[in-house]
């Protein structure tokens, strides 16, 4: 069996350091950067971009609502129109570097209350998915198992890669809990990684009503941000690499 390994990376801003992502990087196979609107900067695009080509690592872009204050965590009315405007913009700026940096940009991720929002409305997963295509057909969207994005892309053509989070719970069906609640964010590196296991070789099962079904997971993600991400994303390779999983990056997976 093969997994990808995503983190969310490249937040950093200015004089500003969020993330480690220099340790991080050696136990991940692919890297979601943010492209300057809820973090990063274009020195920091640039760094991040080289960082993971010098390790061997996907690069993709984490795109998300403009919202530097909040950390794009924050829902923000945006028409369908502005949604799929601003992915594009963000795709394109990250683009500009992996093409200066001759590696190939392989997929999309977008942040924080985009990508929540858009699992749960279709208008504005297939405006995500319009942004992406306007870019390239080629590139994968990623999100969430068992979500609308799976609609969105499948409309617009794209490949899609189902991400299953380690490190937070979920609701029955299928969504994130909120990180307002209590027991949310999962701080333990045994508990993530216990998580991590059963998501690679279970899959994540979304229940409605009286139906249930239960969707693959391609891709698990690590919050290069958390404070005990180092030891979280150890604990998870570490559990993924007993297991005898194959840990390659997206394009190789869904190549």
């Amino acid at each position: 069996m093969k997994i990808d390994i995503n983190c969310d990376m490249g937040e950093s801003f200015g004089r500003y350091s969020l993330g480690n992502d220099a340790q991080l990087i050696t136990r991940i196979t692919s890297a979601s950067i943010a492209c300057g609107l809820h973090a990063g900067d274009p020195l920091v695009m640039q760094h991040t971009v080289r960082l993971a080509q010098e390790n061997g690592v996907g690069i993709g872009a984490h795109p998300a609502y403009p919202d530097l204050q909040g950390f794009g965590r924050r829902v923000m009315d945006l028409t369908p129109e502005e949604i799929e405007a601003f992915v594009l913009y963000q795709v394109g700026a990250l683009a500009a570097f992996t093409r200066s940096a001759g590696v190939d940009l392989a997929h999309i991720k977008v942040h924080g209350a985009l990508y929540n929002y858009a699992s749960t409305h279709l208008p504005a997963a297939q405006a995500i998915a319009r942004g992406v295509r306007r870019f390239s057909q080629e590139l994968i969207l990623v999100g969430l198992a068992g979500s609308l994005m799976i609609q969105a892309a499948a409309d617009s053509g794209l490949r899609f890669a189902s991400e299953g989070f380690p490190e937070r719970a979920y609701n029955p069906d299928g969504s994130l809990m909120s990180r307002k609640l209590p027991g949310a964010v999962l701080d333990s590196p045994e508990e993530a990684a216990r998580q991590a296991v059963k998501l690679a070789n279970e899959g994540i099962r979304v229940t409605s009503g009286s139906h249930s079904e239960t969707f693959k997971v391609d891709t698990l993600c690590i919050h290069g941000d958390s404070p005990n991400a180092i030891a979280v994303s150890e604990a998870i390779y570490n559990a993924l690499k007993a297991q005898q999983l194959d840990l390659v990056s997206l394009s190789q997976l869904l190549g």
